[in-house]
């Protein structure tokens, strides 16, 4: 264990998921030049979100309007792996780092492994192309229903999806084929992760349903949950994120409908979990309102958490860690629906810690792990650099 300058009983962090704040570096290399985010979507729409502007987040992204003094500690997060998938960035916020991204399948998937895929599940399917889940399932939605064949698709991130109508296949038996295709597209060629897509309604209003799912590779490293759990903290998730990490380190996972069905189950859990490690993805940003173009949607949704999480904020104990950040970025203002590599925030708030501290660009989303690790008294994760010391009240 390290000698730090405060310890957190609890540590509680929000990923805002899509929520970057303008383009990275190497940004064009992922043909996301432009994209910003929070930052464009503030451009469009006047956003009223008194609380995170307090917490300091408009000094890591231009909001427009006013910049308070900020009441927390502030900065900015660069992905240093490879991509802009949530599983890459979720892992390095727990402090494992890529040296290679995932493979991509712009073009589709190769025949043999379609044709394997097709031999196991027993069915023909529709697809193979990269698409919007959204327009796919408009496309070839009819077809589907007649053939009762299932839809492949990908995006520009490393993933397989399969779609299908209810009265085609029940959830259940679609799970079953994303394990198939587990088996084949993520063991088999390295694709780093496969989600079911389960649909209802209508040719001309079909709707995609929250029995989503994905499965994720485990980690290829010790993630903070890792640690956590072996160290004897607790480690509670709530939204998608066991998906992410194939249930490893997580002692309870809670799944939600929608992000104010997240932030309510956060409410219940504070009274519930006094101590360890809570970590929620609210996964509408992403879903909802950024894969689908939405600004003004996307800019709601963004003023409902900020009132929600000013509900939050008198419930943060004196010995709580409190942050909000974000796994990549996902622009609804630019033309492309997919995810996009941006800088995420990074804003840290509690008792124990000084206000106003500005931590300038992190090289790294583990920064925030070793931070965590620090803060919750563990050792250290193999990435990142703690904070801690930066931000303790009466620190350097």
């Amino acid at each position: 264990m390290r000698s730090s300058p405060l310890r957190f009983s609890r540590a509680i962090v929000i990923v805002l998921d899509g929520a970057g704040i303008g383009g990275l570096p190497d940004a064009a290399e992922y043909a996301d030049e432009g994209s910003n985010t929070l930052g464009n979507v503030a451009r469009q729409v006047p956003l009223a979100i008194p609380t995170l502007r307090a917490m300091g987040l408009g000094h890591v992204v231009e909001l427009g309007g006013t910049r308070p003094p900020p009441l927390a500690a502030f900065g900015r997060m660069a992905e240093v792996s490879p991509g802009k998938d949530s599983v890459t960035g979720h892992w390095e916020l727990t402090g494992v780092t890529l040296d290679r991204p995932f493979p991509v399948h712009p073009d589709g998937f190769p025949e043999s492994a379609i044709a394997e895929l097709e031999r196991r599940i027993g069915q023909p399917t529709l697809g193979n192309v990269a698409a919007s889940g959204t327009e796919i399932i408009e496309r070839l939605g009819v077809e589907h229903l007649a053939r009762r064949a299932p839809i492949v698709y990908t995006s520009a991130d490393s993933v397989c999806q399969i779609a299908a109508h209810e009265s085609v296949a029940s959830v259940d038996e679609l799970y079953r084929y994303c394990k198939v295709a587990f088996d084949v597209m993520a063991e088999g060629l390295g694709v780093g992760r496969i989600i079911a897509r389960p649909f209802v309604g209508s040719p001309g209003s079909f709707r995609r349903t929250r029995e989503r799912r994905d499965f994720a590779r485990a980690a290829p490293g010790e993630t903070l949950f890792d640690l956590a759990t072996a160290n004897g903290v607790p480690v509670t998730t709530i939204g998608k994120i066991d998906y992410l990490f194939a249930g490893r380190g997580i002692g309870r996972a809670i799944h939600t409908a929608s992000d104010d069905d997240g932030m309510d189950t956060l409410e219940r859990t504070l009274s519930e979990v006094p101590d360890g490690l809570l970590m929620i993805n609210l996964v509408d940003f992403d879903t909802v309102y950024g894969h689908r173009n939405d600004v003004s949607g996307y800019a709601a949704n963004l003023e409902r958490f900020d009132a929600r999480l000013a509900r939050l904020l008198p419930r943060v104990r004196p010995e709580d860690l409190l942050v909000v950040t974000a796994d990549h970025g996902n622009d609804p203002t630019t033309s492309s629906t997919d995810h996009s590599r941006e800088y995420v925030p990074v804003l840290l708030a509690g008792a124990s810690l000084q206000a106003a501290v500005d931590l300038g660009t992190r090289a790294s989303f583990a920064d925030l792990g070793q931070t965590l690790a620090e803060g919750l008294g563990l050792p250290q994760l193999g990435s990142g650099v703690s904070v801690l010391s930066d931000i303790a009240a009466g620190g350097g």
